[in-house]
């Protein structure tokens, strides 16, 4: 089991509530097992830190960029974030809101190659 911080659980259920529309769409196409049969949680916490999207089972974590991602300091801690999901033995998928909604099967497409093949 992860470590995670219990701090944190009211904020991951606020944000489970109010997903932003591009965590919506993706999310639709992720819940109930609809890619090779995997589970994705959303808004899972990890540490001190609070995921969009983990899959357990490929150890992977799906991140949605919206605008404050892409200036300096949002890559700053993004990659210091990445790092450290990293060394727990997680692989970070980052992929833009836009890209979410523009290249919907490239996207899943991604994730699709970095789960494991149903038994």
């Amino acid at each position: 089991m992860l470590p995670y911080n219990k701090n944190l659980k009211k904020f991951a259920r606020e944000l489970r509530s109010n997903l932003t529309e591009a965590e919506t769409f993706l999310w639709l196409r992720l819940r109930k097992r609809q890619v090779k049969n995997c589970r994705f949680y959303r808004q899972r916490i990890i540490c001190s830190y609070i995921v969009d999207f983990y899959c357990p089972a490929a150890k992977l974590v799906i991140e949605i960029d919206g605008g404050q991602h892409h200036s300096e300091p949002g890559m700053a801690k993004d990659a210091e974030r990445d790092c450290h999901l990293a060394d727990l033995g997680l692989t970070v998928l980052r992929f833009s809101a836009r890209e979410v909604f523009e290249n919907t099967e490239g996207v899943l497409e991604s994730i699709h190659e970095r789960l494991p093949n149903p038994p």
